[in-house]
């Protein structure tokens, strides 16, 4: 296992609960820590991408967690809204991996954020399963084309990360939990744990880590 000392890490959707922990925990473990929100970053624009690739310079790792939901039945979804749930979770990486791949250091890596509803599917949820998928059927793709760097996916399961936040949230939870193999729904910390995981062990690439408690399965 390497270590993150010293290395630099960019955390793209850094907004989330998910992200926010991730760059803490990794901060806490020596890394340099460059996050990055929608504001900073549009990953519907390429010239924006590239500016982005060209400031940053020299890193060793990178995190995508961007994601643009688009859910509701199929026969009313919004095509613009379909457009851009793809960017924010699959073209807008993809060209990260683009215009960054040659500023990756030896020992590198690249962790792209799946999900499981392309796992475990559910009505009013087609384009969330199928950006997840495509996510993690580019990480696969991508480590083989940018190889030595590595990249892998990470898929969550249900998280208390403050999505769920609203009314119902307890026993939405509560009935997530009791129905998981772990008996426990996610934490961030949970996630952020895998994902510094991913990027820091040498042997790992090509990969999804499903971090769902098991969630897919039942």
């Amino acid at each position: 296992m390497t270590t993150l000392q010293n290395k630099k890490l960019v955390v793209v959707g850094a907004g989330s609960g998910i992200g926010r922990r991730i760059a803490v925990d990794a901060t806490a473990q020596g890394a340099q820590v460059i996050s990055v929100g929608r504001p900073e970053l549009d990953l519907t624009d390429e010239a924006t991408i590239r500016a982005f690739a060209e400031r940053v310079g020299d890193l060793d790792y990178l995190v995508s967690l961007a994601a643009d939901h688009a859910n509701g039945p199929v026969t009313e979804l919004d095509r613009d809204a379909v457009h851009r749930a793809f960017d924010a979770k699959v073209i807008g990486p993809i060209l990260l991996a683009k215009h960054l791949a040659p500023h990756f250091r030896p020992g590198g890596a690249i962790l792209l954020f799946s999900g499981v509803a392309a796992w475990r599917p559910a009505p009013g949820r087609v384009v969330m399963a199928a950006t997840n998928a495509a996510a993690a059927a580019a990480a696969a793709a991508l480590a083989v084309e940018l190889a030595p760097l590595r990249v892998n996916a990470l898929s969550p399961g249900i998280v208390d990360s403050g999505v769920w936040d609203g009314p119902g949230k307890d026993s939405f939870l509560t009935a997530v939990a009791e129905r998981n193999p772990a008996r426990r729904v996610g934490t961030p910390a949970d996630i952020s744990a895998a994902a510094l995981l991913a990027l820091t062990n040498p042997f790992l690439t090509g990969t999804t880590l499903h971090v769902d408690g098991g969630g897919r399965l039942v």
